[in-house]
């Protein structure tokens, strides 16, 4: 784990990311709040683009709790079979949809603990749909963020936990709310977990990764 990088270097980091991507967007495809949880939730363990293919049909017939609801499970795993773990999926995604039905009108809530009571639904999900469709600065850590930020220095941390307080204590205010894709984008394409693409590397040269590659 590298060390805490300083202000000046990590709001320079950060530049360097906004002028490469302005806006940088989430992969996973959502048509409103709803849709959003559902694509988050079925990505565990689950690439977004497998993600995208099996929901894109499903979503033009489900795209809200009570169209869920109405489809049933064994309906919902027609079409998400393709993605790993879909029967523990579809139970959830069914559990949930009957709650925001019965408890929330058929709303999504916005506060991370109403998120997180879902089934389903953990505090990285819930992050994710703050940030994407709320655009609360919420800090998603998934496997990506948490390498980066171990090797660079950005926002090192034993923990998911510690890693999402390290970015929301060090990361500049102007920057948080796209923190999150800035890091998984770089983790995703760059800054690989078996072979990072330091040669190409945009931060290269302010980044603590000590094995760096050519």
């Amino acid at each position: 784990m590298a060390r805490q990088l300083d202000y000046h270097t990590i709001r320079e980091i950060f530049t360097r990311f906004e002028a490469a991507e302005p806006e940088p967007k989430g992969e996973l495809d959502h048509v409103n709040a709803y849709t959003l949880v559902v694509a988050v939730a079925l990505s565990a363990q689950a690439t977004d683009v497998g993600v995208n293919k099996a929901t894109r049909a499903l979503f033009q017939v489900a795209d809200t709790p009570q169209k869920m609801l109405d489809l049933g499970e064994e309906g919902l795993i027609q079409h998400i079979k393709t993605i790993g773990l879909y029967r523990n999926k579809a139970k959830h995604v069914m559990k949930l949809s009957r709650i925001l039905v019965d408890e929330y009108g058929g709303e999504v809530p916005n506060s991370r603990a109403a998120l997180q009571s879902l089934p389903g639904v953990g505090r990285k999900t819930a992050n994710v749909v703050l940030n994407m469709w709320w655009q609360y600065p919420a800090q998603a850590v998934d496997t990506h963020i948490f390498r980066v930020g171990n090797r660079s220095g950005i926002c090192p941390g034993k923990s998911v936990e510690a890693v999402e307080r390290a970015i929301e204590d060090n990361v500049p205010v102007d920057f948080q709310r796209h923190a999150h894709h800035w890091l998984i984008l770089h983790g995703r394409y760059t800054c690989k977990a078996r072979k990072p693409a330091c040669g190409t590397c945009l931060i290269r040269d302010l980044c603590l990764f000590e094995d760096k590659t050519l």
